[in-house]
């Protein structure tokens, strides 16, 4: 049974790494907002693969999944608040249209 829990790490790892390139890579605070939810997803999928596959109590792990669940939840409505002030104010959610106007700014 425990001989699935590598499996599960890996693409908790996939995940964790799509995320973390696609933070690197994309230009608009959208990619970005999607890649730190990917992040946080690979986080819960190997909590509770470890909470499930191990000795470890699974009703914390479920637990630790809920928190990290309600932890993306407060994260993307926390963006997406910044999102719209930030296209409000500067017409553009671009992060190389915000750096281009805080040069300007200077």
């Amino acid at each position: 049974m425990s001989s699935t829990l590598p499996l599960f790490m890996l693409a908790a790892l996939l995940l964790m790494a799509l995320g973390f390139l696609g933070l690197v890579v994309r230009r608009t605070l959208v990619g970005m907002l999607i890649a730190v939810e990917l992040l946080l997803n690979g986080a819960g999928l190997s909590v509770v693969a470890a909470a499930q596959l191990t000795p470890f109590p699974p009703a914390a792990g479920q637990l630790a999944a809920v928190f990290i669940m309600g932890l993306a939840a407060a994260e993307a409505a926390l963006v997406l608040a910044m999102m719209v002030v930030v296209h409000r104010r500067f017409g553009s959610v671009e992060t190389s249209a915000l750096t281009a106007i805080k040069d300007a700014a200077l």
